[in-house]
């Protein structure tokens, strides 16, 4: 699994992990929040999905690593946000895997769904904020999820 950093460039888990350490360790006494947001593109080609990992230091900017995945096209929007949501969860599970969790323990840790009070996604609402936080996490929804809003909406093209 490879993820893209605008400043570091192509990274496997282990080296993105060791990158969000050593951000860690440029200033230990700082707030931190770890988001993770996944967002979807569907053409009638394919479905690009990109997962995005954001470390923030609150109030002091952050740092973000991207995955890019298509898949065949998926034109069914409830569909999607169920896969948009599975891939951000089962990133949590990869980097708990990679040493991580000692840094979610540490500081919150949201995952950023893209669905809002507007539009067509408000009827997922209710169950996709339950699955969320029934496996152990804060989510997030428009206007708060930039990470699946913003940082990965911007890869998807």
């Amino acid at each position: 699994m490879k993820f893209m950093s605008p400043t570091w460039g192509m990274l496997s888990i282990d080296q993105m992990v060791l990158n969000m350490k050593s951000f860690l360790e440029e200033h230990p006494s700082a707030q931190y929040k770890i988001v993770i947001g996944t967002d979807s593109h569907t053409t009638n080609q394919a479905t690009t999905f990109v997962t995005a990992l954001v470390i923030h230091r609150v109030g002091k900017g952050a740092r973000f690593f991207f995955r890019k995945q298509r898949t065949k096209p998926m034109y069914d929007l409830r569909h999607r946000i169920y896969r948009e949501t599975e891939l951000s969860l089962e990133l949590v599970e990869v980097m708990n895997g990679r040493g991580m969790s000692d840094m979610i323990s540490q500081w919150p840790l949201e995952i950023h769904i893209d669905i809002g009070q507007q539009g067509e996604t408000k009827t997922l609402i209710t169950e996709i904020k339950g699955w969320v936080t029934a496996v152990g996490y804060v989510a997030r929804i428009k206007p708060e999820s930039f990470g699946a809003s913003a940082v990965a909406d911007r890869f998807t093209s």
